[in-house]
């Protein structure tokens, strides 16, 4: 059964759309004015926002907020990426990925992260015990851009693990050019344990040394950079005296299974860990983000990129750019959530077998 989901339908109270099985779901408005689907299942909740960027703005399972720490409560009704920086995930791109430089048009991290979105609906499948949240953005600028990007989210009633696909039609009669990231931020925590599908040596793991016009250093920033970059395996444990102020950036050459996939965890002093799954056939650049300050601290453990994020021009200039043909449609599949700590276990076990083969 299928939702169409309307602004007009979200008050200033939460109020009920629809129950299920497991599920429970409701609809209200922030008091900035951002439209949320709150989503419950058997093991948690998440909110959605589903006519900005289709963000997933909080995700809380298990009793553990999953989200990172910012200085945001509440989402902004902006089309500015700083001015609403606190959801759990955001989706990047497509004109333009990063931090431009002075070459380039696009804003930080392209227009996708706060779009507002044309259309929305959730979906539900008693059959196979889930709902989806979808939606539309149709991105048109007279002769450069005309593009339909189509989000899902999708959760089953007693996981942690949310499906998340995005596509891209390109609706002009000549190529496009496509930049895309999965801004998945975490809550990092202390003595946290990075494991991923990954070599851990500096030649596969390389860290930014380039500094963002958005990055004010503090000193020794840069020698702790230089540290990173002769052995990246300093960050596998986040250990509270880590120089992640403001930020730290690598690109990981990840390692897939024999399914394609590519795996990546945080995992917790309670076993149970933060996971992404994606497949480097559709995404070539694994970027990680680590930001541990006293009002920001989040890490993306693994973004599926298509691109790295240093602007539309230093990246196309590197042939890191995807062209869509007129009329094809571009996609990408991940997965992200919490684990278990019998399916952590696994998950690590089956990452130290991927690299020794």
């Amino acid at each position: 059964m299928r939702i169409e989901l309307y602004d007009s339908m979200f008050k200033e109270k939460e109020r009920p759309l629809c129950q299920f099985g497991a599920f429970s779901i409701t609809t209200f408005r922030y008091d900035s004015g951002v439209a949320a689907l709150r989503i419950i299942n058997a093991r948690g909740e998440i909110i959605v926002l589903p006519f900005q960027g289709q963000q997933i703005w909080r995700a809380n399972f298990d009793g553990r907020e999953l989200t990172m720490l910012s200085m945001f409560d509440e989402p902004v009704c902006t089309r500015d990426y700083l001015a609403n920086y606190g959801a759990f995930m955001i989706h990047c791109g497509i004109t333009g990925l990063g931090a431009p430089a002075s070459e380039d048009n696009h804003s930080l991290h392209g227009e996708l992260p706060n779009a507002p979105f044309n259309s929305a609906w959730l979906e539900l499948d008693p059959n196979e015990r889930s709902t989806k949240v979808g939606g539309t953005y149709k991105h048109t600028v007279a002769f450069s851009t005309n593009y339909l990007a189509t989000i899902e989210t999708a959760l089953e009633a007693d996981s942690a693990l949310l499906d998340i696909s995005v596509s891209v039609e390109n609706m002009k009669q000549t190529p496009m050019d496509l930049m895309y990231l999965g801004h998945a931020n975490f809550r990092p925590v202390d003595e946290g344990e990075l494991h991923y599908s990954a070599f851990y040596n500096s030649k596969s793991v390389r860290v930014r040394q380039s500094i963002p016009s958005h990055v004010n250093p503090k000193p020794g920033y840069k020698e702790f950079l230089s540290r990173l970059a002769d052995n990246p395996e300093i960050h596998h444990t986040l250990q509270p005296g880590l120089a992640f102020d403001p930020e730290v950036v690598f690109e990981i050459d990840m390692i897939n299974d024999a399914d394609g996939f590519a795996h990546a965890l945080q995992k917790h002093p309670n076993g149970t860990a933060d996971y992404v799954r994606c497949r480097p056939d559709q995404a070539p650049i694994c970027t990680r983000w680590i930001c541990r300050t006293p009002d920001q601290d989040g890490l993306g453990i693994a973004f599926p990129s298509t691109s790295g994020v240093e602007g539309y021009t230093a990246e196309k200039a590197k042939g890191r750019i995807e062209t869509v043909q007129s009329g094809d449609t571009w996609r990408i599949e991940m997965k992200l959530g919490l684990l278990t700590a019998s399916e952590t276990e696994q998950t690590i076990e089956m990452i130290a077998a991927l690299k020794e083969l």
